[in-house]
């Protein structure tokens, strides 16, 4: 069962940064890299228990 709060991994498709947040969010934040602009993130991956980075 899964709780109320989800780690998710987020990347840009632009420079590959990544960042992890916990869902639910309202909306994937912008890459913080100046030369993406403001690109906004897409999902990577969720994050179950049992893996670290």
């Amino acid at each position: 069962m899964r709780g109320d709060q989800e780690p998710v991994l987020l990347v840009c498709p632009k420079c590959r940064e990544t960042v992890i947040v916990y869902l639910p969010i309202e909306e994937f934040p912008r890459c913080q890299n100046p030369e993406c602009e403001g690109v906004k993130m897409i999902l990577e991956e969720l994050l179950d228990e049992g893996k670290s980075y």
